[in-house]
């Protein structure tokens, strides 16, 4: 019988200085920024531990009994070759409880030697709520928790700028940081803390926006038994990702000198900017429009999951060269081989045999994605180039064709805005012909914030695309698009 994981038999793993205050220990700060933690400590001068909060009621029971260790497992494509690699992350310090011990979360505050504090709060972990009150032991939501966090800080140290700190939030939203700074700063106000503090928050406290990238999936139930046998250990937190990861980081490059993970140092793909909105560009664009595009095409062509889709003969190309020749020349702002780096990363990725992303988990509220990620390429390389993008067109057309809800007598599992189905729905069984649906899809201008039956020649290439995918024709679609 194994035996389970535990920090007592691996003394080599050293508990590190708690500069890292992190609130959430779920699947992706395990197996993102604490994998990148545990691995500056290995090949820099950071030395940099984890005190870990928990954000919400309840503890980390498996984490706690395995001191605080577990292991990644990554695989993916990497220069071309499958690749798996295991590590063993002793990062984490401890585990700290605002709800059983509120005490012991503000003497971490007193801390001298913390510096930076990280978060995975969920999306709608960054909000404000007016439920929050100063006396709470602790505040409910994360920006109330952490400015009584600072609060204590700043009262401790009498203000000194030194014992400022340098927030990274992780969460997915736009301008986390900047959001979360807003809302604390909202709740210092709302609770009349005194100006001096305000101040301190704004003058002394680095807020980073961020961009981050990599699939977290957790533990591997089917896997799980034979990665112990392999490790020589049972490991309940077992944490299993992509090889790919993108950790962008706005900041002055002076955080480099305190948070030393550019490229002469480490292998990690973190870059610090000034600013991080070209490359969410690029992201919305390459990655994410690659998606979207593919998704329609892939479902009325009866693929299922996006690793099936760059295994197909005349799909694969297709969006290769989509992303290759229609997109990349659209986005303007970022130097091309920087984003012929980034479309060969996600080729890897998307053929990628231990991820299954299924179209129809993808396709989720297509309608606004399509509007945020397939027309800015598509407008942009008119703009560029003077003529309309074939395969982005295409991919228009079958995205029209998709909404309009069944396909060869059956009905499609469409998740999206009841009244924007019902919409595609009804043009589908009263327009007389492709170019009468190409007319009314591309005139919402609802749905586009733009009447796109002005962009010259669209309505006519949509229509004749619309024709070929109802005639049986969408592999030669694909195949004549751009030739």
């Amino acid at each position: 019988m194994l035996k389970q994981l535990d920090r007592r038999d691996y003394p080599g793993k050293t508990r590190y200085p708690e500069r890292i205050v992190q609130f959430g220990g779920g699947n992706f700060l395990r197996g993102f920024a604490d994998w990148v933690v545990d691995l500056l400590n290995d090949e820099t001068v950071f030395a940099g531990g984890v005190a870990l909060v928990k954000a919400t009621p309840g503890d980390y029971a498996d984490l706690d009994a395995q001191g605080c260790l577990y292991t990644t497992c990554l695989l993916g494509i990497y220069a071309g070759e499958l690749v798996e690699q295991t590590r063993l992350i002793g990062a984490i310090n401890r585990t700290v409880y605002p709800y059983q011990d509120f005490a012991a979360y503000l003497a971490l505050a007193r801390q001298p030697e913390v510096r930076f504090i990280f978060s995975n709060t969920t999306e709608s972990g960054i909000v404000f709520s007016a439920d929050d009150n100063f006396d709470d032991q602790p505040p409910g939501s994360f920006p109330a928790k952490l400015t009584r966090f600072l609060y204590e800080r700043y009262r401790h140290f009498d203000g000194a700028a030194e014992a400022g700190c340098i927030i990274i939030p992780t969460e997915l939203i736009v301008d986390n940081a900047t959001r979360l700074r807003e809302i604390m700063l909202e709740c210092s106000a709302r609770w009349l803390l005194e100006a001096g503090f305000a101040d301190w928050i704004a003058r002394h406290n680095l807020f980073c926006n961020t961009l981050v990238d990599r699939i977290v999936s957790g533990f591997p139930r089917a896997r799980a038994a034979a990665l112990f046998e392999r490790l020589g250990y049972e490991d309940r937190l077992l944490t299993m990702g992509e090889i790919y990861h993108s950790w962008i980081i706005e900041a002055p490059p002076s955080l480099l000198e305190e948070f030393p993970v550019d490229k002469t140092r480490t292998p990690l793909n973190v870059k610090v900017v000034d600013d991080a909105a070209p490359y969410r560009t690029i992201k919305v664009r390459l990655l994410n429009g690659a998606h979207t595009a593919m998704v329609p095409l892939g479902i009325l062509l009866g693929i299922e999951s996006v690793r099936e889709v760059m295994e197909h003969a005349e799909l694969a190309p297709f969006v290769q060269d989509l992303i290759t020749h229609e997109v990349i020349p659209s986005v303007t702002e970022v130097p091309r081989a920087e984003l012929e780096d980034f479309a060969s990363d996600v080729f890897d990725r998307f053929r990628n045999p231990h991820i299954h992303h299924r179209l129809l988990t993808i396709a989720l509220n297509s309608s606004t994605k399509v509007t945020e990620r397939i027309l800015p390429s598509l407008l942009g390389y008119l703009e560029q180039t003077g003529e309309l993008p074939p395969r982005l067109t295409v991919a228009l057309a079958a995205f029209i064709r998709l909404y309009c809800g069944e396909w060869r007598g059956e009905a499609i599992a469409l998740n999206d805005d009841p009244d924007v189905l019902a919409w595609f729905r009804e043009q589908w069984e009263t327009a007389p012909s492709s170019d009468a649906l190409a007319r009314a899809a591309l005139g919402n201008q609802a749905l586009w914030q733009r009447d796109l039956t002005q962009v010259s020649g669209l309505v006519e290439r949509v229509s004749d695309a619309l024709d070929a995918i109802e005639q049986g024709r969408l592999s030669d679609l694909l195949g004549s698009a751009g030739a």
